[in-house]
């Protein structure tokens, strides 16, 4: 178990958190040796921070066990196994760490990671794998996944301010400026976006402390402390993109400054089990859609899924496609007001839109359907075709429909329709009805004709389908009929509410900014009771107020993602509320809060 680390916010892989030592740290930070004078006297924000004692190898010599305090972190006597190394090799030679009561680590490499008990584990292998991108990630997966959840992971020798934002995006937590000073030393200038030969600047394009002077006067000494400085602001924008959920938006634009920075991220990309499970499933942060790679991210393919998995039209009317709008929910916008008054809820309304696919109206609230923001060109890049082609395709095959309307342009959108319908194994006609632009009025008055002879449906029904919808989404296929096949629904959308068939007891409500339900005690007994499934933290012999702490966590559903709606139970309380960590690091973990608790009750 640790007892020194806490990791307070997430985003994907990277987490922001405290080493608890004498003098707390947060990290993502620099830290260096105790003894080392080239971080000595410079504990400022963001470090380096001289709290790394050594024990030493025992390649070496055979080490005392050291007495270790509360302001440091003890590197307990190890032995590194370069990269390469048989894995027979790595067995023969491992070390058994033993219990201490002080900040420990350990020197592991990807084969002899595990939980050893210690605060910090040490990559020994890390400046290997740099520069290899296939070998760096999964070297970091497989290390990251093997260690406790609430330990910090340190790369030694590797960080740079260019590649800073990758390797945390990646699950890394502590780094040194070793990599930094060795380039300083050899009169390379480092910054976010490369490096440079000292003798090729012109001027200093920095304003730190070591950059103020002449550039004539800059030397390879003040070259370290501006490398040193530059890495130390790479971090600094890097904990403030965790805490804004924003640092893969970040990532994305960063690693097109280096060959292997672009690699790594794109590897990273293809882990989607490891990111999955780190990815919290709302969040408040837009996502900017700015290049291809923005399909890939988890939050995209996990709506795509959803949507093409769990989601089911519930309405008896034709399906219209049409395209997306700028502004976010659709239903606010010019275009899909004037969409709304030519269908007059004589059709189901689907949007088409990079990078999330397609969006059922019943979800467009739902997370990140009203979250980002995309490059608007007027063109679709191959990508994007195949991408959202791919999803209407899945999506067409789940529901069928008695017609199908396409009220989209010519430019990508039909392309995307064509496609989609040919690869669906049934016979699907289309009825395109734009003329020019969707927005025309001789286009709206075509869409308007053509729905002309179809049956209206109901508020009732809108309301309705819209909680199930939801439901469905957020909990699993099946869900919306399990939990909402009897109620009543009060208020106007989007703050709609369920009630019980008699109207009295509320069971749960839609809320607005996220697009998922959040339950009352009454609708969390009724999905505890019913078919779908459910996602539950067991507590400990304690009533919970306010939030569960992770210590009192005794298992949680493996499924459970940070955002997720979830039950809480113990011996003395059921309860409700939002999970703060993901159900494997509830378990996991010894520190920090594993969910809020929106109502309780004593059992």
């Amino acid at each position: 178990m640790t007892d020194y680390v806490e990791v307070q916010e997430r985003d994907g892989a990277a987490r922001l958190g405290e080493l608890r030592l004498a003098d707390p740290l947060t990290f993502p930070t620099l830290v260096g040796h105790a003894d080392d004078e080239r971080v000595a006297g410079e504990e400022g924000p963001g470090g380096p921070h001289p709290i790394l004692v050594d024990a030493g190898s025992e390649w070496v010599a055979e080490r005392d066990l050291p007495e270790g305090d509360d302001a440091t972190v003890t590197v307990l006597p190890h032995r590194g196994f370069p990269g390469g190394t048989p894995g027979e090799v790595q067995d023969a030679f491992a070390i058994d760490y033993p219990d201490v009561d002080y900040p420990s680590g350990a020197v592991v490499s990807p084969d002899t990671a595990d939980n050893l008990g210690a605060d910090v584990y040490v990559l020994s292998n890390a400046q290997h794998l740099r520069g290899h991108a296939q070998a760096f990630v999964a070297g970091v997966v497989r290390t990251r996944e093997s260690i406790p959840a609430d330990s910090a992971l340190y790369l030694p020798g590797v960080a740079t301010p260019g590649n800073v934002a990758t390797l945390v995006h990646a699950g890394v937590d502590l780094v040194d400026a070793d990599r930094a000073v060795l380039a300083g030393t050899r009169g390379r200038y480092l910054t976010s976006d490369g490096n440079r030969a000292l003798e090729h600047l012109s001027e200093l394009p920095c304003a730190c402390p070591a950059c103020r002077g002449p550039i004539e006067d800059f030397d390879r000494q003040d070259c370290v402390a501006h490398n040193v400085n530059a890495l130390r602001a790479a971090l600094a924008t890097v904990r403030e993109r965790i805490r804004r959920g924003t640092l893969r938006d970040y990532v994305e634009g960063q690693a097109r400054h280096e060959q292997w920075h672009t690699a790594t991220f794109r590897r990273l990309d293809r882990q989607y089990t490891y990111l999955e499970q780190r990815t919290p499933v709302l969040r408040r942060a837009e996502i900017t859609a700015s290049s291809d790679d923005t399909l890939r991210r988890v939050e995209i393919q996990r709506f795509a899924e959803r949507v093409t998995t769990r989601y089911r039209n519930r309405f008896d009317a034709p399906l219209v496609l049409v395209p997306c709008s700028a502004r976010k929910p659709y239903s606010e916008s010019q275009s899909h007001g004037q969409f709304h008054d030519a269908i007059q809820f004589r059709a189901h309304t689907v949007s088409m839109t990079s990078p999330i696919g397609v969006v059922p109206q019943e979800l467009e609230l739902t997370y990140p359907a009203q979250h980002y923001d995309t490059v608007v060109t007027g063109d679709w890049s191959a990508t994007e075709v195949e991408f959202v082609s791919d999803v209407l395709a899945a999506y067409l095959r789940r529901n069928e429909y008695p017609r199908i309307v396409a009220h989209v342009p010519e430019d990508g959108y039909r392309e995307i329709v064509d496609r989609a319908v040919e690869s669906v194994d049934r016979d699907l006609a289309v009825e395109f009805t734009v003329e020019d632009h969707p927005t025309t009025t001789e286009s709206l008055s075509n869409l308007a004709s053509t729905l002309a002879d179809e049956l209206k449906y109901s508020k009732r029904e809108r309301q309705h389908n819209t909680l199930k919808a939801v439901a469905d989404y957020q909990f699993g296929a099946g869900a919306g009929d399990a939990l909402f096949d009897d109620i009543r629904v009060k208020a106007r959308y989007p703050k709609l509410k369920a009630h019980d068939a008699d109207g009295g007891e509320q069971l749960a409500a839609l809320v607005p900014n996220y697009g998922v339900l959040s339950f009352t005690l009454a609708g969390a007994k009724r999905w505890r009771e019913s078919e779908a499934p459910t996602k539950t933290v067991e507590i400990d012999d304690f009533v919970p107020h306010g939030s569960v702490l992770a210590p009192g966590v005794v298992d949680a559903s493996d499924d459970i993602r940070v955002g997720d709606e979830v039950v809480i139970e113990g011996p003395q309380a059921f309860a409700v509320g939002r999970a703060e960590m993901s159900g494997p690091e509830m378990v996991e973990s010894t520190r920090g809060i594993a969910s809020s608790v929106r109502h309780v009750e004593e059992t």
